[in-house]
């Protein structure tokens, strides 16, 4: 299955929290907490720095949020731009305390200060913010431990299969000794279970362990297993390429199903074009357009995905102009006006599509709406940070020179992988 969940022993066993709740009837409000502070020591701004398009913090933000499962989703931070992105994605934010902001500071520290700041919160869940591979439905899960099976915390695991041995310190002489394992009988993989590791993912916990005991893990404790693919931890810039690769096989992108992206609009200044017009002797327009955009645009048109391209009334582009964009790419050229969304709804309606169905690249404060409504969205490396906050996708390379084709390759994989993957979680690993 995609997780197995234990109880641990516990010292104290006083009758769960969660059952003298419901015991009186009540509902406890529920929050989702992600540590975010801004002096990440490894990696600046870490916690906003873009993986695979998207803000390291977006990717929890967006599983909790889509998980239904928290009355509340905060993020606590004591820096600006962590504190936009964060909105962005649709979190609250908690400005932690100058005493909670130390390189000495623990997560548990903040937790309880958060708590004492929010006394209604019954139930909070410490989401680690370097763990983009958590999907809702590792959340789902885990909070029903706890509000179904009455358990007091719930935290995240991961089995591994690693032999471990006593360190000794060098030039000591010492032996080291196996601690996990008989070197007259080492097992195989297949026939040992191996160990459970916490991997930092969540931390489920009741308001009364975090205050009155100071645990995290308090009371009537289980685990949640997770499947290795997702535990994903980032510390330092070595595990981004990593980490990356991991995300776009393994992570969660929200609830449109790409597969079902049917239509795409592209605006030519900015996104297939790096933005400037070309002023010939004769007076004539030209604009320099990538090769790789153009085979990212035929990929899609191969897929059977219409591609519209996009023109604004407020920067046109002369008549014979679009005419050579129609011929060259095959694409239909479409002029909108300042507000973009008011000329493309009818064309999406016209089409019998959702906005859902739709991918949307942009570049600016007018594509905004769009950015937000479409199923995928995407800006260039270069655009300015009021779109690059509205939009699902951040591309690496820049407007006209590949962006488009990124995009499309990511269009692309998300299509393979919603065929291939909807319920790849599900299945046990002994089945292999």
């Amino acid at each position: 299955m995609a997780s197995r969940k234990r109880k641990l022993p516990a010292k104290d066993k006083p009758l769960p929290a969660s059952k003298l709740t419901r015991a009186a009837g009540g509902k406890r409000h529920v929050s989702a907490l992600i540590l975010a502070r801004g002096g990440s020591k490894g990696i600046h701004l870490k916690n906003i720095k873009l993986l695979a398009g998207v803000p390291l913090l977006g990717w929890v933000v967006r599983a909790a949020v889509d998980s239904e499962m928290f009355d509340s989703v905060w993020v606590s931070t004591d820096h600006d731009d962590i504190e936009k992105v964060a909105k962005s994605w649709g979190a609250k934010v908690h400005r932690r305390s100058p005493g909670v902001s130390k390189d000495s500071s623990t997560s548990l520290e903040t937790i309880q200060e958060f708590v004492r700041i929010n006394p209604e919160i019954g139930v909070v869940c410490n989401i680690q913010a370097t763990s983009p591979c958590l999907h809702p439905f590792h959340l789902k899960e885990a909070l029903e431990m706890i509000t179904q099976q009455g358990f007091d915390s719930v935290f995240s695991v991961v089995r591994r299969h690693q032999f471990r041995w006593q360190e000794v310190k060098k030039g000591s002489g010492e032996e080291t000794k196996p601690l996990n394992l008989d070197p007259a009988g080492r097992p195989r993989r297949q026939d040992w279970d191996g160990e459970l590791c916490e991997n930092g993912s969540f931390y489920f916990t009741t308001a009364d362990n975090v205050l009155t005991r100071g645990l995290l893990q308090g009371g009537a404790v289980a685990y949640y297993e997770m499947l290795p693919e997702y535990s994903v931890d980032i510390d330092v810039d070595i595990d981004w390429p990593v980490a990356e690769q991991r995300v776009l096989r393994y992570g969660y992108f929200g609830r449109a199903t790409p597969e079902v992206v049917r239509l795409m609009f592209c605006n030519v200044s900015g996104c297939l074009t790096e933005g400037r017009i070309f002023m010939s002797n004769s007076g004539e327009e030209m604009v320099s357009i990538h090769t790789r955009d153009t085979a990212g645009i035929r990929m899609l048109q191969k897929q059977q995905m219409e591609v519209v391209l996009l023109t604004s009334k407020l920067d046109p582009v002369s008549r014979s102009l679009a005419d050579k964009l129609a011929e060259r790419t095959g694409c239909e050229v479409a002029e909108v006006g300042e507000e973009p969304l008011d000329d493309l709804r009818p064309m999406v309606e016209q089409r019998k599509l959702k906005w859902k169905d739709v991918a949307y690249m942009g570049v600016d404060a007018q594509d905004v709406k769009c950015l937000n409504l479409a199923g995928l969205s995407a800006v260039p490396s270069d655009a300015p940070s009021v779109a690059v906050n509205a939009t699902k996708y951040t591309c690496h390379r820049a407007g006209g020179a590949g962006a488009l084709r990124e995009f499309a390759e990511h269009i692309l994989l998300q299509k393979e992988k919603a065929k291939a993957q909807m319920e790849q979680h599900r299945i046990d690993r002994h089945d292999f």
